[in-house]
């Protein structure tokens, strides 16, 4: 079975400083917020909507990040292999506010930090668009 997501990396600048919105999930990883695309929906739609139900943020897409492709097993509907797209976006308002069923905590980090805790508690799939964001956060501040 295959199951399409999309979901978003959120930054913001707090007083010039870019930091990113993190997850803890209920496992006690680090991740971005990310859910399946309903009907009549786009992708940029999907992450739009679940990054403000899963961590109350609204924000608008800046770039595309690139898409996760894993497999796991879920025990009503046997092995799924999942596509996420993600999306770098700007948060434009909203409080941090976690979906309790799903997420522990909501929190901004600075970048390094990010880097550094998804290093010991993210998911390694994850790496490559965590890459992408950074990169793209950085030069913008470079610029």
């Amino acid at each position: 079975m295959k199951e399409i997501s999309a979901g978003g990396i959120v930054y913001r600048h707090n007083h010039g400083v870019p930091e990113l919105l993190v997850i803890e999930d209920r496992f006690r990883h680090l991740t971005f917020a990310k859910g399946r695309i309903e009907a009549g929906e786009d992708l940029p739609t999907t992450a739009l909507r679940e990054i403000r139900e899963e961590t109350g943020i609204v924000g608008r897409i800046t770039a595309e990040l690139g898409t996760v492709k894993y497999n796991y097993y879920d025990p009503a509907r046997g092995e799924i292999a999942k596509e996420v797209t993600y999306y770098l976006i700007e948060a434009l308002g909203g409080h941090p506010t976690p979906q309790v069923e799903e997420i522990n905590k909501v929190m901004w980090l600075p970048l390094q930090a990010v880097e550094t805790l998804h290093k010991q508690r993210g998911y390694a799939n994850n790496n490559q668009v965590l890459a992408r964001a950074l990169e793209l956060l950085r030069n913008t501040a470079d610029a």
